[in-house]
């Protein structure tokens, strides 16, 4: 008679996991980034390929920690994919009072409303889903972003 020793499987951690528990910007802090009107780091791009959750689970510390600024000002989301719902946004640990979700009008480009959100201002950081951004859009969000002291950051989605 054999005797089967039953040994536990250790749960796998998701790939990212152990880098999800840190900060994953630690220095990006809207009061640093938008120090000076001239500065040339007003517009950042982020780009993330692969499956929707895992994007997700990438994106989410960097946007709580966003929204976590201990500034006065708005985080703003311009145009986000229909999966960042209040539900994910919640379930992702954002400060859900500090945020703003704006989508564009009918007459209206994200980008547009990108360049709008930051010269009014009101947003430390507008996070937007623009895609590629090609220089003369790159340049219209550098103007509004020093216009409003404010950082530009954008999600391209592989």
């Amino acid at each position: 008679m054999q005797q089967f020793i039953h040994v536990p499987e250790q749960a796998q951690l998701p790939l990212f996991e152990a880098f999800l528990a840190q900060p994953v910007l630690p220095g990006l802090k809207a009061s640093e980034l938008a120090r000076k009107h001239s500065d040339p780091e007003l517009f950042s791009e982020l780009s993330l390929r692969g499956a929707q959750g895992h994007c997700q689970n990438l994106l989410a510390p960097v946007l709580r920690e966003l929204s976590e600024e201990d500034e006065t000002r708005w985080l703003t989301l311009i145009a986000p994919p229909s999966s960042l719902t209040q539900a994910w946004l919640r379930d992702a640990g954002l400060n859900r009072e500090r945020i703003l979700l704006l989508q564009p009008r009918s007459n209206q480009s994200p980008l547009q409303l990108a360049c709008e959100a930051l010269r009014l201002g009101l947003s430390h950081t507008v996070v937007s889903w623009l895609g590629s951004v090609n220089a003369t859009a790159r340049q219209q969000l550098l103007r509004a972003a020093t216009t409003g002291n404010a950082q530009s950051l954008n999600i391209r989605l592989g």
